[in-house]
């Protein structure tokens, strides 16, 4: 499979590329936040929550299946289930709800926390284990910052982390760059323009650090 980062908390997910493949996109942001969001058409779009830089369903042509609830669902073949969590330390109280989502696609399980705001607790560490896969925010201020990502990466003991939610050139949030977290993690990163993965090809023992080029 394929995983492509868009900026912020946008992936695209391929099972394979071209016409008979599935691709579902996460969290499609609106130009207003300083990037310009790509146009293509997809299956399957997953919305974390309904801020503008994360619910811009209109960008994605096609017919997409739109999925912004807790729950399970099967599409085309891939499992997906909505795992309810909060956008802050506060229940809610500041930010509001926040929906972490695993997909399971190609034998891979893949986690996307979404604009998570604290540390999982154990019903959701349930929902979450086996995570091959973590989609993490590192940027802090909306979301959690370098060092409680370290701590869920703990909780969750995935093989490879990809951060996303970090400040890039252009974009108008004032967040913490990739490096902070990086330097937190204490992991030498693998740069790639777009993940090609497959379920043989996942780490056996030592976790890994992808960081992926945006508009890939």
């Amino acid at each position: 499979m394929y995983i492509t980062w868009l900026g912020q908390s946008c992936f695209k997910l391929q099972d394979k590329i071209g016409s008979d493949g599935v691709l579902l996109v996460t969290d499609p942001y609106g130009d207003e936040i300083g990037l310009k969001m790509p146009h293509f058409e997809a299956d399957i779009i997953t919305v974390s929550h309904g801020h503008f830089d994360h619910n811009n369903t209109g960008a994605i042509r096609g017919n997409p299946f739109i999925i912004n609830t807790a729950g399970e669902y099967e599409i085309k073949a891939v499992f997906i289930e909505g795992v309810e969590a909060w956008h802050d330390e506060k229940s809610g109280g500041e930010r509001g709800q926040d929906i972490i989502y695993r997909i399971e696609m190609e034998d891979i399980s893949i986690t996307h926390l979404g604009d998570l705001g604290h540390i999982l607790d154990t019903k959701q560490l349930e929902k979450l284990e086996g995570t091959d896969i973590l989609l993490i925010p590192v940027g802090g201020k909306y979301t959690i910052n370098a060092a409680k990502a370290v701590e869920v990466i703990s909780q969750i003991e995935p093989r490879i982390v990809i951060p996303m939610h970090y400040k890039v050139p252009g974009l108008k949030a004032e967040i913490d760059g990739v490096e902070k977290f990086i330097k937190e993690l204490g992991l030498k990163p693998r740069n790639e323009e777009k993940l090609r993965i497959s379920k043989k090809d996942l780490p056996q023992e030592d976790m890994e650090l992808v960081v992926l080029g945006q508009y890939s």
